[in-house]
């Protein structure tokens, strides 16, 4: 078995809280307390959960937005995340993100042609003026564009026109993994489909791996390869998509599901509704720390933190449930 594109082994990123005028740290934001992943070349693996839950925070690590308080973070087997700023910028090309808002994302005072145009010269990609011109051409078939497109500037453009430029930007460079941040969650839904079909070309045609984070699970089982689910700065189940969102092993992960709507007319779901608020990163809560508000919790669940297991084929899971005998698991 090939080596995977990208590792993630026990990424932790806290943040200090300020406690008084002379800067003390108070305490720490856990908004990443242990999180490991692996993405192969070509695949998507889609990060899901509640807002807050560490999900974006991650994607800034594996791209060295924000240095890391612990753990690993490997590109083709070599570790990146203690590299310095010269080392790690011939890798950084195989490396690029689509963020959330199309519109703050592109400089309001760039033309198209210049924002395609600063990835591919960082990089020493074009070696003549006509070169980079017909990359440009290139760069707007790919995202199904017009040429005249990059003489206008980004105010011009709808939503969706704007995000395939930010799809453009990203492809400028060539990479080997793009990180979409929420990529299609500001879009309409008519426009969300078009640029989920386009991304899923894009794959199919440049062989990338995509690492999706997004909170839309209609969004992630139309168009991933693997689920991994967080909740408060922990993976609590990864899986295939077949076995997510059919047979998911998490009472957390049952909850989210219940929460996607049934395209089926006439078709109902029960609908589970978590009572609580989620607790504050500070101070997570001791044991599972989805027992504050996990209907199912029980004592064991209270003290002590479970660990991801193996529970079938490629799916895995953070729950006591499954130690207990099959009549009284719930979730069997």
């Amino acid at each position: 078995m090939s080596a995977p594109l990208l590792a993630v082994n026990g990424l932790k990123k806290h943040f200090a809280v300020r406690g008084s005028r002379r800067g003390g740290a108070a305490g720490f934001v856990r908004a990443v307390d242990g999180v490991s992943f692996e993405i192969a070349r070509g695949e998507t693996l889609s990060l899901v959960g509640e807002s807050g839950c560490g999900k974006s925070t991650v994607g800034r690590a594996v791209l060295r937005l924000s240095d890391i308080t612990a753990g690993e973070i490997l590109l083709d087997g070599q570790r990146i995340d203690d590299l310095s700023a010269s080392e790690f910028r011939p890798l950084r090309r195989r490396m690029q993100v689509v963020f959330q808002d199309p519109f703050s994302s592109l400089n309001p005072r760039l033309r198209i042609k210049d924002t395609l145009a600063e990835p591919i010269r960082n990089f020493g990609l074009a070696t003549s003026g006509a070169d980079l011109r017909k990359a440009i051409a290139e760069l707007l078939d790919t995202v199904r564009l017009p040429h005249d497109a990059m003489d206008r500037f980004p105010h011009e453009f709808s939503g969706g026109q704007r995000q395939r430029i930010g799809i453009a930007r990203a492809l400028a460079a060539k990479p080997d993994l793009i990180i979409c941040d929420e990529a299609v969650s500001a879009l309409d839904v008519s426009v969300k489909a078009q640029i989920v079909n386009l991304l899923q070309d894009l794959q199919r045609e440049l062989g990338l791996a995509l690492l999706f984070i997004s909170h839309d699970l209609a969004i992630v089982e139309h168009m991933t390869h693997r689920v991994a689910v967080m909740y408060l700065g922990k993976i609590v189940e990864t899986a295939r998509k077949r076995e997510i969102f059919a047979s998911p092993k998490h009472p957390y992960t049952f909850a989210l599901l219940s929460a996607v709507p049934v395209p089926e007319p006439g078709n109902t779901r029960t609908r589970i509704v978590l009572r609580g608020d989620v607790p504050s990163p500070i101070n997570p809560p001791q044991g599972c720390r989805f027992n504050t508000r996990c209907p199912y919790a029980f004592d064991r669940c209270r003290a002590e933190e479970p660990q991801l297991r193996p529970l079938g084929e490629a799916q895995w899971a953070a729950c006591h449930l499954h130690d207990l005998p099959a009549a009284e698991n719930p979730l069997r």
